[in-house]
């Protein structure tokens, strides 16, 4: 069990990412990019799940101070350092051997991938802002290795909203180690010292207004409509928005911000919104031709 934990599987649903060209695109239910993506989805995930042990081995000490983190299986001692250096490289090589046989763009971008995060691994976490920036980086090039396999062109606003979605949840985890630090008086990582809670509400509050906007931007841009071959997207911001309002609920109201995946698999309000928002933008898309959408 530890083994598994080690690597990180609750967060192979960040990986889902890679769909995202092709869902937007209205081309999802096309086998022959989706099995592609399936296979990117495991590389990926492998290369993830590597990152993440290495990111574990490096702060085995700081994770001990944190009242959740000290129950990571290296920081509690369940699994050897050997054995999980050892791991994390088979699963480096496994990765970048399935992406090399989907294709070597794709491999180029799970390159830049992993150099980033083992530069954020590394040192470049402890740098305030640039930490969060490095975050939501990832999530864009998940994006982007989507859009290398399924041969899609991505557009910018899908890259702007992914951005911003990514930076969003980052700030209020680290609004969550703030919280941490007031209440144990110890700092839980380094960049903690160029935040406090003023700043960090602020960041939300106005990269939540940005997210909204640039949604509806989006749902009504022109480029979008002659696409997709529909203007009823827009009415998809209803979800949108209640998910973005229940994120806040959760961290301002409730304050319980932590892990964004671990908020997706517990709380059912979000996982509700984000059913509905998919059920209704797969309907406005692949069944426009039903007689009620025309």
């Amino acid at each position: 069990m530890a083994y598994i934990k080690l690597l990180r599987p609750k967060d192979w649903a960040k990986n889902l990412f890679l769909f995202i060209p092709l869902f937007f695109a209205g081309e999802i239910e096309d086998v022959h990019k989706i099995i592609p993506l399936i296979w990117g989805l495991i590389s990926f995930s492998a290369i993830a799940s590597s990152i993440y042990i290495l990111n574990d081995y490096k702060d085995i000490e700081d994770d001990k101070k944190h009242p959740e983190k000290c129950k990571r299986p290296l920081a509690s001692g369940a699994v050897p350092k050997g054995t999980a250096l050892v791991i994390a490289a088979l699963l480096i090589i496994a990765g970048f051997t399935i992406a090399w046989l989907i294709r070597d763009k794709y491999m180029f971008v799970l390159g830049i991938y992993f150099l980033i995060n083992l530069g954020y691994s590394f040192g470049l976490k402890n740098i305030s802002i640039l930490d969060i920036i490095l975050l939501a980086a990832g999530f864009v090039l998940r994006l982007k290795a989507g859009s290398v396999i399924s041969n899609i062109a991505l557009s910018e606003w899908i890259v702007i909203m992914v951005f911003l979605l990514a930076l969003f949840m980052a700030i209020g985890k680290r609004r969550d180690d703030v919280l941490l630090k007031l209440q144990s008086g110890v700092d839980m990582r380094k960049s903690v010292k160029g935040y406090n809670l003023d700043f960090l509400n602020t960041m939300l509050a106005l990269i939540c207004a940005v997210i909204i906007v640039a949604y509806f931007m989006y749902t009504m841009s022109e480029r979008t409509i002659a696409r997709l071959g529909t203007y009823r997207l827009y009415y998809t911001c209803l979800f949108v928005i209640a998910g973005l309002m229940r994120y806040l609920q959760i961290i301002f109201v409730f304050s319980d911000a932590g892990s964004p995946t671990k908020i997706l698999y517990k709380d059912r309000f979000i996982q509700i919104t984000l059913l509905l928002w998919i059920i209704s933008f797969f309907t406005i898309i692949y069944l426009k031709d039903v007689t009620i959408f025309k």
